[in-house]
């Protein structure tokens, strides 16, 4: 495993509550490296983090770390079944014709 994606493991397994479900899959080709990061669901509030800023704050280092290694590292956090609930908005006259 490279140091980008040892950096990634080690940090994500301090944050989650399933460290043993964490799934790193590291790639390469032309416009850098690509670390795709799959979690357990319940663990997926704790790796993006209020408003997005663990997830921004983790992408940051990696991009440091990339740096060291004259490398650009990206990270895509692949999203639990089920999640992203759409929400569907009904109109007024719509929820009063169900009451």
């Amino acid at each position: 495993m490279e140091r980008d994606a040892q950096f990634l493991d080690y940090v994500i397994k301090g944050l989650v509550d399933n460290p043993d479900k964490v799934v790193i899959v590291r790639t390469v080709d032309e416009m850098g490296v690509l670390l795709t990061l799959a979690v357990d669901p319940i663990d997926m509030g704790k790796v993006i983090g209020r408003s997005g800023n663990t997830a921004k704050a983790i992408r940051t280092l990696l991009r440091v770390v990339g740096m060291k290694n004259n490398a650009r590292v990206n990270l895509k956090i692949n999203e639990p079944e089920g999640g992203k609930k759409e929400v569907v908005m009904k109109s007024v006259d719509e929820v009063l014709e169900n009451l």
